[in-house]
């Protein structure tokens, strides 16, 4: 028969652990702030709050369930109270580290959420290991407010890993650069000069709009962006706006876009609306000393030369007409070749009558 007393005889029968061991159990009871763990010890094992998440508001209790199976680090075998403290968070801390360190040494693509967004960058959590990405590795581009990527989940690869030192370093601008100049390379196989593409407005500045074509920005010049004359891009075009353009020229990595489509040309039909004859009615768009330009549609001005304004003398145009004024005068001559179109409000005018003569005595 055993020496060992009952007490002794069952404390054998558990496990021993020590600082520093991983352990395997089973929850079996969750509270706010702490999970007990059944580790097949003589003690149970207990996980606080901030051992298991850097959320200092989190409640486990919708975390972490009853009968959920769970690995821990061993922190204490006893913590003062006959416990075994546990930390679940700084072995995913470990485990993350070294998912890291793989992916340093096969430069994989990892994909993490943005936990924090930071003066000079943004971190990001893979299994509870913190990247950092400093600001000019975020984007390809100049960011100017990070709060946008807060809670994102964005792909990088590693560029440094020193764990001692803390220095964990993530790069996603390497991966935006490569696959922008792979969607360039297949942009400018597929297109050619003529084809009628989508795209996006990226920017817009006072001499056109540069139009993003997936892989590369086209510019969509002042003088292409419509028949009819256009003062000012920004009060025709927003950044996002969404453009079906004909692509005009590609010169090397340049490509040249317009919004002046052949079909809608409006010369095509332009000898019949203006033949010499006709009375037309138009916008006055600009005046000189010698004339008048008026537009009769968008990419068809006509000249109302000041002679053909009036019977009466006019000294000059502005004297009689203004600027977006409406008015109407009859074609008098049409030059298709040489797209011009002259007017004469003039000859809509009745003729003057002749003096009268005087009554013979």
């Amino acid at each position: 028969m055993s020496d060992l007393s009952f007490e002794q005889m069952l404390e054998e029968s558990f496990k021993t652990i020590h600082n520093g061991e991983v352990v395997e159990g089973t929850v079996i009871d969750v509270k706010e702030d702490e999970i007990i763990l059944n580790i097949g010890y003589k003690a149970d094992g207990i996980i606080t709050r901030s051992e298991y998440t850097n959320d200092s508001n989190a409640d486990l209790r919708e975390l972490v369930h009853v009968n959920d199976k769970m690995e821990a680090k061993v922190l204490k075998v006893n913590d003062g109270d006959g416990q075994v403290l546990l930390t679940y968070k700084r072995l995913a801390a470990e485990k993350g580290n070294k998912r890291l360190e793989e992916a340093f040494n096969t430069q994989e693509v990892l994909k993490a959420p943005v936990v924090q967004v930071l003066g000079g960058g943004l971190s990001v959590l893979v299994d509870e290991a913190r990247v950092f990405i400093p600001a000019s590795l975020v984007s390809d581009t100049y960011e100017k407010n990070l709060e946008k990527y807060n809670g994102q989940e964005i792909e990088f690869v590693i560029t440094e890993f020193n764990p001692r030192r803390r220095r964990i370093i993530g790069d996603r601008k390497q991966l935006l650069v490569a696959r922008k100049a792979e969607m360039q390379k297949a942009l400018f196989e597929r297109i050619h000069a003529g084809d009628v593409v989508e795209g996006v407005v990226k920017n817009v500045t006072d001499f056109g709009a540069f139009v993003d074509l997936g892989g590369a920005d086209g510019l969509l010049h002042i003088s292409e962006m419509s028949w009819g004359h256009v003062e000012n891009p920004r009060k025709v075009f927003k950044v996002g706006e969404k453009l079906t353009v004909l692509i005009k020229d590609i010169s090397g990595d340049k490509i040249a876009l317009s919004l002046k489509f052949p079909e809608q040309n409006p010369w095509l039909n332009a000898a019949e609306k203006y033949a010499v004859g006709n009375v037309v009615s138009g916008r006055v768009a600009r005046m000189t000393d010698f004339g008048a330009f008026v537009e009769l549609e968008p990419g068809i001005d006509a000249l109302l030369h000041v002679s053909q304004i009036s019977h009466d003398h006019v000294d000059k145009p502005s004297d009689v007409l203004s600027v977006n004024q409406m008015i109407e005068a009859k074609v008098v001559d049409f030059n298709e070749e040489g797209k011009k179109i002259s007017l004469s409000m003039k000859a809509l005018e009745s003729a003057q009558p002749a003096p009268e003569a005087e009554d013979a005595e």
